[in-house]
């Protein structure tokens, strides 16, 4: 019985041998980077976003006419970078943020390549000026978009806050974004537009104030405007340090 057993063994570790293959599938040996330049400033600059506020879709044409995308997150400072493709030959759009549409390219990515792309924001943020008085912090600002005609209808203005650099729609303190009307004096860390451009907002001087910070903390502070696109998305403006004594 015993050597029967042990003839049986032998032949299933035979048979799991035989089935067994060596992955010999190289690992991602190239990657993509670049910037996320903004049209409106004379190529001078990178579009202010947050991290995944937009997004560099790819589709690997290589092996499929329908391929699955993959997505390379946006860095604060407008530029995204992935180390980790395989070689191959893509489709690539910049994807999922505030800005026109942008024409897919396509090309090959072999070691790191890097490409540039030009978009132009829905708006932007300008004359942004803060007052820190005690524990308020009062933001005012202006909304200029470069193309006014076809722009997606605005649905907010909105504060931003957090304890690190990191700070945009997705990293806020949400009781200094989210919080209501302040009482009798009506101040807001956001205001409700659901509109499309129009002259009066073109001249409109935007106010948000941030109540209750907390002293003796270091903030950085940011103000958006979201339209209502596909992807709800925002134009941001420059992120400012605040410190609460």
């Amino acid at each position: 019985m015993k050597k029967t057993a042990s003839i049986f063994l032998g032949l299933s570790l035979l048979a799991m041998m035989a089935c067994t293959k060596t992955d010999n599938l190289a690992g991602p040996d190239s990657g993509f980077q670049g910037n996320l330049v903004d049209a409106t400033a004379g190529g001078k600059s990178n579009v202010l976003t947050e991290t995944g506020g937009m997004q560099i879709k790819l589709e690997e044409l290589s092996w499929s006419a329908t391929p699955t995308p993959q997505y390379i997150p946006s860095k604060p400072d407008g530029t995204f970078e992935d180390s980790q493709l395989f070689k191959g030959h893509y489709r690539v759009t910049p994807y999922g943020g505030a800005f026109w549409p942008v024409d897919p390219i396509e090309l090959d990515i072999n070691g790191m390549t890097s490409h540039d792309f030009t978009i132009t924001p829905y708006a932007h943020i300008t004359g942004l000026t803060w007052q820190l008085d005690t524990t308020t912090l009062t933001m005012n600002f202006k909304i200029d978009p470069p193309v006014k005609t076809g722009l997606p209808q605005i649905i907010d203005v909105r504060s931003y806050i957090n304890v690190d650099k990191y700070v945009g729609a997705g990293a806020t303190i949400s009781q200094y974004t989210d919080g209501s009307l302040d009482g009798s004096e009506q101040i807001r860390c956001f205001e409700s537009i659901n509109a499309d451009w129009n002259e009066t907002m073109a001249t409109k001087t935007f106010t948000l104030k941030i109540r209750n910070l907390k002293r003796g903390r270091t903030y950085y502070a940011r103000v958006g405007v979201r339209f209502n696109d596909s992807f709800k998305s925002s134009n941001l403006s420059e992120i400012f340090q605040v410190d609460v004594k």
